[in-house]
């Protein structure tokens, strides 16, 4: 018996309609993931599932005694205390049956011989309840969730009402987790989380039995955990068996067996058309006329979807600035006012014109602060950094910040350049702010929107040394793809914060990793640094067990338990080792490809990638099984 089912769902504000003639179905242990460009109606959808929205037309059905856990993508705080206090709402039958018992206990005490036994059967009904909920557990329980999403015992303390943005979702996400649902329904969890909190996420969706549907943007993390693809595009569902990669290829194959039928369709009607004017007179007029009504009774193939709502992005052309861009030497970075410790210690350090940096670690550990450190935003606490003569910034901050909030778009552009307004509008439409939506006030806009607002001013200076600090937060993936091609493209230097997984591999050639107070570089790429440490090595903040490098394509496994000879790698080990990691690179440049196939509509190159994806990832996964044994 399904969990949850849905028919004929349609969602319309006024006269819009967001979609229409949805049915759908979640299963015991399904594993969905939703896609989708953003304004296409997948939070509405999800509001709809946990009925926090009613539909326009339609009906959803639950299962008797459902309970649904959901995580929305802005969280308000439930409770006037704490942020411990936000996620042991997840508790409240717990804490109420510990008063329970606690009174129970005392009327036992009192109690006297004629009612002895009732308070003793009382008591003890109490206490095996206790236990079928986890009561002697759920302290430990609590504390795995709460440091699995990032949040620890300094943050648990502070007011729920003046936490961040990700501290409360961090926190619902916590409650929702601890809470036990039978259906799991997360809006954008990734957003907030570093790469502990995604390997902690993905790993807990993963050995847990219970349903989930989770929106997200993250690639990587719909292949990782998600069975079943829903793709909520021009107004309508559907649904795709598979993670994220077999979805792309799928729907590839889809549109453009669309586009052919379509095609033939279309010359079918015009030739029928033609028939039609021809002889709709004279002796054939009878044939005329019931081709006419045959024509009428036909049942049109939509046309495939022709229009681009991905960033549309001209390459930048750059100035060309010094040798040394950034250079660094003993830095310390943090918070001197008020007696504020160092977060950082980087030695020195050099960024070489046309480097491409991620700075990677776990939240908290001042990675935003090493930025506004390296721009002179902020004064080092000890040693020096220097930015070259004629290096030129561009500084996308996290959540868009220091953009004119009671300005309107274009004067939003304005403000950095002057510009013909019909040049303006053009570029702007680049960056889908298309008729009214140049008219649009800054602080109207959502998130997406706001970064792609703040991309379109830095570009437009064409800055020879690009900053940005989380800069696909809140974007769709056909513009997180579109911004990856314009940046892969960019001829300047790139120095970018990311926990986006796929971003990271596609564009950094090196790595400023973050972790333990200290900062060092790594010069290679993500994969090469993977191989390098081994198969036991971390991503910062993580275990040293595994990595997302590591296990971002297939099934997480541990490093081998073995005793003193196991610590030293044999030669047959290393060649090893060598291969898994010459399958994954291979592994990411067949995505790469596959992706690219699928914009130009190649069926034939979609296909025969397609296998070599299959094919390269059960090697993959053979190489692992040995590598374990």
């Amino acid at each position: 018996m399904p969990l949850l089912t849905a028919s004929e769902l349609k969602v319309s504000y006024g006269e819009v309609d967001i979609f229409s003639e949805v049915s759908l179905e979640v299963a015991e242990a399904d594993r969905i993931g939703v896609v989708g460009p953003n304004g296409g109606g997948k939070t509405s959808l999800v509001m709809l599932l946990v009925g926090q929205q009613e539909p326009t037309a339609g009906q959803v059905h639950r299962s008797s005694g459902l309970r649904i856990g959901y995580v929305p993508q802005t969280s308000r705080p439930a409770t006037d205390g704490t942020i411990r206090d936000e996620v042991m709402v997840a508790f409240k039958d717990i804490v109420q049956l510990e008063d329970d018992i606690a009174t129970a206990a005392r009327e036992l005490e009192r109690a006297g011989d004629e009612s002895r036994r009732n308070a003793e059967r009382q008591y003890s009904t109490l206490l095996a309840r206790y236990e079928n909920l986890g009561g002697y557990d759920y302290v430990n329980y609590l504390e795995r969730v709460t440091d699995g999403v990032g949040l620890d015992e300094q943050t648990l303390s502070n007011a729920a009402a003046s936490a961040s943005g990700g501290e409360r979702t961090r926190a619902a996400l916590a409650r929702a987790l601890l809470a036990d649902p039978d259906l799991l329904v997360l809006d954008e969890p990734t957003n907030y989380l570093d790469f502990k909190g995604l390997d902690w996420l993905e790993k807990f969706l993963n050995s847990s039995r219970r349903a989930f549907v989770v929106v997200s943007h993250d690639r990587f993390f719909l292949d990782a955990t998600a069975k079943r693809i829903w793709d909520l595009d021009n107004g309508r569902l559907h649904a795709y068996n598979g993670g994220y990669t077999q979805y792309r290829v799928q729907k590839a194959e889809q549109q453009i067996r669309q586009s052919k039928e379509y095609e033939r369709q279309q010359e079918f009607i015009a030739k029928e058309l033609d028939f039609i004017a021809r002889y709709h007179a004279g002796q054939r007029a009878k044939e005329a006329k019931g081709r006419e009504k045959r024509l009428a009774r036909l049942e049109r193939i939509d046309a495939p979807d022709a229009s681009e709502r991905a960033i549309r992005l001209a390459s930048a052309s750059v100035s060309r600035g010094p040798r040394v861009v950034v250079s660094a030497s003993g830095l310390g970075v943090g918070f001197a006012e008020g007696g504020g410790s160092e977060l950082i210690s980087l030695q020195d350090v050099k960024l070489l014109r046309g480097s491409r940096t991620v700075v990677i670690g776990s939240n908290g550990t001042g990675k935003t602060t090493l930025l506004q450190t390296i721009l002179g935003e902020r004064p080092p606490m000890s040693g020096e950094v220097k930015i070259g003569e004629k290096v030129t910034v561009g500084y996308h901050r996290q959540g868009a910040d220091g953009l004119p909030e009671m300005a309107t778009v274009l004067g939003a552009m304005q403000e950095i350049r002057n510009i013909p307004p019909a040049e303006e509008r053009d570029y702007l439409a680049r960056f889908l702010f298309m008729g009214d939506d140049v008219f649009k006030e800054v602080r109207m806009l959502s998130g997406g929107e706001r970064t792609r607002l703040s991309v379109a001013r830095l570009l437009v200076e064409d800055p020879n040394f690009l900053v940005l600090d989380e800069p696909t937060t809140h974007l769709d993936i056909p513009s997180r793809e579109a911004l990856e091609i314009a940046l892969d493209e960019y001829a300047g230097t790139l120095l970018f914060v990311s926990h986006d997984r796929h971003l990271i591999s596609r564009l950094a050639d090196q790595l400023l990793i973050v972790e333990g107070g200290a900062g060092y570089l790594f010069p290679g790429r993500f994969e090469e640094w993977a191989e390098q440490a081994g198969p036991a090595a971390s991503t910062p903040g993580q275990s040293r067990e595994e990595t997302p490098a590591r296990r971002r394509f297939g099934t997480p496994r541990k490093k081998p338990k073995g005793g003193a000879k196991s610590a030293v790698a044999t030669r047959p080990q290393i060649d090893h080792e060598r291969r898994i990691a010459g399958l994954e690179t291979h592994l990411a440049e067949v995505e790469i490809e596959l992706q690219s196939a699928s914009e130009r509509r190649d069926v034939e190159r979609v296909a025969a990638l397609g296998k070599e994806y299959d094919k390269t990832r059960l090697e993959l996964e053979r190489a692992w099984e040995e590598w374990g044994e």
